[in-house]
C-alpha cells in the first residue's frame, strides 16, 4: 500500500470510527468529512484535503457509499466548479471562508457568467464593478443562470478596468445572492420548469474580501471554472467512473427491449450505444489526465461530444416509443431545486437536452478550443484582441 492511498485509508477509518452516516445529518457528517481531508483529497490539510493525488478521491466515495453516507445533493452541482476556483485562485481567508460550507451544502452556488450581450463571447461582457473603499460597486445583467433562485452565492465575473483588453481588466467575486440589489428572475424553459434565471445587479455592494483571485486576473480564474463545468457535464456529473451502459442510453436499451423495433431501430441504437461507450472512455482518460483538479482543453471534447449524443439518445427514446412518446409530460410552470435532468423521464430529458449544446459553452466555441488548443490549428482572426474593451464595438 503507497503512502498515499494509507494515509487515506487512515483517515477514513477515523472518521468513520467517530462518526455514524446513518443516524448524524447530511450536512453534519459531511463537515466531519471535511475537516478529516476527504471532501477533495488532492487540495491541502485544512482546506478538505490531504495532499494526496485526485484519483484516490474514488476510494473515499467507495468507503464512504458502503458505509451508507448519502451522496452529494445534486443541488450542490456548482460546488465543482466553484471549489477548484477557489482553492486554485483564492487566498487563505476565501478558502477558510467558502470550502466547508460549500461542500456540507449549507451554503449552495451558482454561476453568474453569461450576458445577454456576451454569451458565448464570454470576454466582452460587460457587468461593471467599481472600487469603493473596502467594497466594489456592481451594475449589470447575468443570464442563463442554473438554479440561482436557491444559491447563496454566486460566481460572479466582473469588469473593473474597461481601458484594458476584453481578456483583461476583469475580476471574479463570490456574489451573496442576497444582498441588496440582487434580482432573481425566472426564465422560463420548453420543458414548463424555470431551472435557468436571469439576475439583475443594481448598485450591488461586494466586499473585496470575497473577490477571488487578484484584481484584473478574472480571465485566468473564469477559465478553470468554465474547464472544470465541461468535464462536469461532459462525464455527466461522474461519467469518468460511470459503468459501461449506464446514463442515458440505459433508457434507451430498456425502451427498445419493451417496445421491439425493426433492424433499422435495433442498428440506429446500437450505433449510439457505441457513441456512448466512445464517450465514457474518453472522460476516464480525460480524468486521469488531469491535475489537482483542473483539467485542460480535453474537458471541451467530452462535452461537445456529450452535447450531440444526449440530444440523438432522447430523440431516439421518443421515437421508438411511437405516438405514446408525445404524451404524458406536465408542463406546467415550477421552479426546480436541484440539476437532475433525467429523474422526469425521456419525454422531459428530450426538452431538457436541447440546451445540451449550449451550457458550459456551445458546441461551435468547443470545435474552435480543440481546434485552436487540442489540434494546434491557426485561430479564427480576432479584430478586438489588442484594443481596449471600451473601444470595441457594441451590438
Amino acid at each position: 500500500m503507497s503512502d498515499e492511498l494509507q494515509k487515506v485509508e487512515g483517515a477514513l477509518d477515523t472518521l468513520l470510527e467517530n462518526h455514524d452516516p446513518t443516524t448524524e445529518s447530511y450536512h453534519e457528517f459531511r463537515g466531519h468529512q471535511f475537516d478529516a481531508g476527504l471532501a477533495w483529497v488532492q487540495h491541502p490539510v485544512g482546506c478538505g484535503g490531504l495532499g494526496v493525488r485526485p484519483q484516490l478521491q474514488r476510494v473515499v466515495e467507495e468507503r464512504l457509499n458502503k458505509a451508507g453516507a448519502k451522496p452529494a445533493d445534486p443541488a450542490q452541482f456548482f460546488m465543482y466548479l466553484a471549489g477548484p476556483t477557489i482553492i486554485t485562485h483564492g487566498d487563505e481567508a476565501v478558502r477558510e471562508r467558502f470550502l466547508r460550507p460549500m461542500f456540507t451544502g449549507e451554503e449552495k452556488w451558482c454561476q453568474l457568467f453569461s450576458e445577454p450581450g456576451a454569451g458565448s463571447d464570454f470576454a466582452g461582457l460587460g457587468t461593471r464593478a467599481v472600487r469603493d473603499g473596502d467594497e466594489w460597486i456592481v451594475n449589470g445583467q447575468k443570464v442563463w443562470n442554473t438554479l440561482a433562485h436557491i444559491a447563496d452565492y454566486g460566481m460572479l465575473v466582473t469588469r473593473t478596468n474597461p481601458e484594458l483588453p476584453k481578456h483583461k481588466g476583469m475580476t471574479y467575486f463570490a456574489l451573496d445572492m442576497k444582498a441588496d440589489g440582487v434580482d432573481v428572475q425566472p426564465l422560463r424553459q420548453i420543458t414548463g420548469e424555470a431551472e435557468f434565471n436571469e439576475v439583475f445587479m443594481t448598485d450591488v455592494r461586494v466586499p473585496d474580501a470575497n473577490r477571488i483571485g487578484q484584481e484584473g486576473e478574472g480571465w485566468r480564474a473564469a477559465l478553470t471554472t468554465l474547464m472544470n463545468e465541461r468535464t462536469a457535464i461532459g462525464g455527466g456529473g461522474g461519467g469518468s467512473r460511470a459503468l459501461r451502459g449506464s446514463g442515458a442510453i440505459s433508457y434507451l436499451t430498456r425502451l427498445y427491449r419493451e417496445h421491439g423495433g425493426d433492424a433499422a431501430t435495433r442498428d440506429k441504437m446500437m450505433q449510439l450505444w457505441i457513441r456512448s461507450e466512445t464517450l465514457r472512455l474518453t472522460n476516464m482518460r480525460a480524468a486521469q489526465n488531469a491535475k489537482a483538479g483542473n483539467p485542460g482543453p480535453e474537458g471541451s471534447v467530452g462535452k461537445s461530444m456529450m452535447a450531440n449524443l444526449n440530444q440523438d439518445i432522447w430523440e431516439a427514446c421518443v421515437d421508438i416509443q411511437g405516438m405514446a412518446g408525445q404524451i404524458d409530460y406536465d408542463y406546467s410552470f415550477r421552479r426546480p431545486g436541484t440539476t437532475d435532468m433525467t429523474g422526469s423521464g425521456p419525454g422531459y430529458a428530450f426538452l431538457r437536452a436541447r440546451a445540451n449544446s449550449i451550457e458550459g459553452g456551445t458546441t461551435e466555441v468547443m470545435k474552435n478550443i480543440l481546434g485552436e488548443q487540442v489540434l494546434g490549428l491557426p485561430g479564427e482572426p480576432r479584430v478586438d484582441k489588442g484594443i481596449p474593451w471600451s473601444e470595441v464595438p457594441k451590438g
